[in-house]
């Protein structure tokens, strides 16, 4: 099976949203991508024809994003922000795009619980590697435009400005007082959560943005092995999105 089973796949899975049943994130597009990815090419079909059956329909654009700083973090303009992407993409390259798009978006990272990036991640990877398809362009228009429907910002975020290695920082870091609910309920406390701001700043800053991130990433997996019996689903996502930052930073200017 070659990259082309993935193109099938991505043109297979373009109607339908980027979620499903609330707030589930549409994982299809990135699945298909990594089956291709490790030799699993000739599992794609059947395992979209099960997946797609839990989807909904892609959402329909009722207006254009005129003023993009107040359509960011707007749900409810899913659509719209989805047609925004496809018609940018549609004019400009895809590289313009994202190096435009991307100092808007960072500061957003939380959105759809990091799935917008971890989505945009996947699909710069393919588009960098494999080269430019149709099929690719449109995937990276459904993880831009669903970064910013859903933007969001991470309560009480500073920058390091300590000693700490990252896997040092990471155990340091407090828990939120309630470990109920979902996500959206968690992030909401971490702006009162005693030690949050310190314990961001006690991280050496990063002279090396990769290795930085690298560093971030095997911490974030480590915690993983010793922690996720707690919440297993949202956990792996301290590894994933900063690892899809990571793939995404060879195809950006350096001074970004």
């Amino acid at each position: 099976m070659t990259w082309e089973t993935l193109d099938e796949a991505y043109d297979r899975l373009r109607a339908t949203g980027p979620e499903f049943d609330g707030w589930l994130s549409n994982h299809g597009p990135m699945a298909a991508e990594v089956l291709v990815r490790h030799g699993h090419g000739d599992a794609v079909g059947s395992w979209v024809d099960g997946y797609a059956r839990r989807l909904e329909p892609a959402p329909r654009a009722t207006g254009r994003v005129d003023d993009w700083r107040g359509a960011l973090g707007d749900a409810r303009r899913l659509g719209d922000w989805l047609e925004h992407f496809e018609e940018e993409l549609r004019e400009g390259s895809w590289t313009d795009v994202l190096t435009t798009w991307w100092p808007r978006l960072l500061p957003g990272i939380a959105a759809g619980a990091t799935h917008g990036v971890i989505r945009v991640g996947h699909a710069v990877r393919v588009l960098r590697e494999q080269g430019e398809a149709p099929a690719r362009v449109a995937e990276l228009a459904q993880g831009l435009g669903y970064w910013a429907a859903r933007w969001q910002r991470v309560p009480g975020a500073v920058a390091p400005d300590g000693s700490l290695v990252a896997q040092a920082a990471v155990a340091g870091l407090p828990r939120v007082p309630s470990q109920e609910g979902g996500i959206t309920a968690r992030l909401a406390q971490l702006g009162e959560t005693t030690g949050w701001p310190d314990a961001q700043r006690a991280l050496a800053p990063a002279s090396d943005a990769e290795a930085f991130l690298r560093e971030v990433v095997v911490a974030a997996v480590g915690r993983f092995a010793t922690h996720a019996h707690g919440n297993p689903v949202m956990l792996v996502h301290a590894a994933t999105a900063p690892n899809a930052v990571l793939r995404v930073l060879p195809s950006l200017p350096r001074e970004l």
